[in-house]
């Protein structure tokens, strides 16, 4: 991509992120866009189709980003890993701007839908590859750690982030390992389950 191409289409997304942390995103006009990212107009059409393209491209821009530094592919650890909760709380806090009217916020009601579909997707790989007790359904188990993660992730941003976030990634990592204690077993350790 083209330097100047790039650097206007991230001053657009940045003017977004901003105006949407300071009022609702269905009352922020294309002209404010523009004029917050020292852009005409024309230059935001060039790019965009409209408002809720430019929305749609940052919060997919956005999530790419969080699930490529974050949760890499080539990842094939167990879960929880408590080395990939401390890489989203670290990308969160670096990019806690967009995060915040994401899910604080809530400016955009679907983005959390797709955070958390995400997740579970992720998480539905790394419940594949460990034994599922069977007390315990799969789908109940891959919902209920993705939403403790996003849940978590919610209640940092809302409160201003009043944890580090190696603490945040650290005391949510000992929740989700316990849990991952009682729902799981490993090949050669005896299954437990809930009633002990």
């Amino acid at each position: 991509m083209d330097r100047r191409v790039y650097k206007s289409k991230r001053a657009i997304m940045d003017a977004l992120i901003k105006l949407m942390s300071e009022k609702d995103f269905e009352m922020i006009t294309i002209n404010e866009i523009a004029e917050e990212a020292n852009v005409n107009r024309g230059t935001v059409y060039l790019h965009y189709t409209d408002k809720y393209d430019l929305l749609n491209q940052c919060v997919e821009n956005h999530l790419n980003q969080l699930f490529a530094n974050c949760l890499p592919s080539g990842d094939v650890g167990n879960f929880p890993c408590e080395g990939g909760l401390l890489r989203i709380f670290k990308y969160l806090e670096q990019h806690k701007s967009f995060y915040s009217a994401m899910l604080v916020k809530k400016s955009a009601p679907a983005f959390r839908n797709c955070l958390l579909t995400m997740i579970r997707q992720g998480l539905a790989k790394k419940v594949d590859k460990s034994e599922v007790n069977g007390d315990i359904n799969r789908e109940v188990t891959v919902h209920f750690l993705a939403s403790a993660v996003v849940g978590t992730m919610e209640w940092w941003l809302a409160h201003s982030m009043p944890y580090p976030a190696e603490d945040d990634a650290n005391q949510l990592y000992m929740l989700l390992d316990r849990s991952h204690k009682w729902g799981y077993r490993q090949q050669n350790d005896a299954k437990p389950t809930l009633r002990q």
